[in-house]
């Protein structure tokens, strides 16, 4: 894997360092960063090669993780912070990929005190403080699934922004009491109001929601899943939630120029 980059480590990372087929491909498979302003995805380019020298990939249960899934995967991870940095994501080293999805070993205390052990399927995770695991045929599907609102890849690593404070809660770390504040004023609304969809769609057969169902299970979710949709459909999420692309454009600086 990374062979190009690897005779390259201990250089200064360059958009160029990334072969330019490997790229185009890149971006041809997935259109919401092909569709990005030109000065974007150069600067897309040369963070990616950042992140890929400092990153570890790791294939789990025989999988080889080649030079196209490692680009694929960099790329969708470093649109959230391409004009904040990759700073976001010193807490880990390590990206698993597993050839689908996992099944976990949770358990849960109720509130009478017993504890409940169950499995959970998932297509991703962000460890506070440790790797991320990623299932690759979620990856892969990205390209596909941006109609949706869906990208695994940029919900997780969400979650590593949201946890940059501690655990994740649903709003990443901000510069002060007022900012967040105002963080709040606007997510927690539009939570409960989601939340308040997927009741009345699960339950009374309401309208489903465009936005994953998910997202209604905690605040850190919700988090997650609308910055999935924000980031590879902005146009539908608008529709529903305006206020939300207004408050994430503050917060990604979508409109800062790109460092050419």
């Amino acid at each position: 894997m990374l062979n190009w980059l690897r005779q390259l480590l201990g250089r200064t990372p360059r958009a160029d360092t990334i072969p330019d087929a490997l790229w185009q491909a890149t971006l041809a498979a997935h259109p919401f960063l092909m569709e990005r302003p030109e000065a974007e995805r150069l600067q897309l380019r040369r963070l990616v090669a950042e992140f890929l020298v400092h990153k570890e990939f790791t294939g789990a249960h025989g999988l080889a993780v080649t030079d196209e899934m490692a680009v694929a995967i960099a790329a969708q991870a470093c649109l959230p912070v391409l004009h904040l940095g990759l700073d976001w994501y010193s807490d880990f080293v390590g990206i698993v990929v597993h050839p689908g999805q996992m099944i976990a070993r949770r358990e849960r205390q109720d509130a009478s005190g017993v504890v409940h052990h169950y499995r959970e399927v998932l297509s991703g995770e962000a460890m506070e403080r440790g790797p991320v695991t990623l299932s690759w045929q979620d990856v892969a599907s990205a390209g596909a699934l941006a109609g949706h609102g869906y990208n695994v890849v940029i919900h997780e690593f969400v979650h590593k922004i949201d946890m940059k404070d501690g655990a994740a809660d649903g709003c990443p770390p901000l510069p002060s009491r007022a900012a967040h504040k105002a963080w709040h004023a606007v997510m927690q609304p539009a939570y409960d109001a989601f939340r308040e969809q997927v009741t009345m769609a699960e339950r009374f057969g309401g309208e489903p929601p465009w936005l994953d169902a998910y997202g209604a299970t905690a605040p850190a979710e919700f988090f997650a899943v609308s910055c999935e949709a924000y980031f590879v459909n902005r146009e539908r999420f608008t529709q529903d939630f305006a206020a939300l692309t207004a408050l994430f454009d503050q917060f990604f600086k979508v409109n800062r120029p790109a460092t050419l």
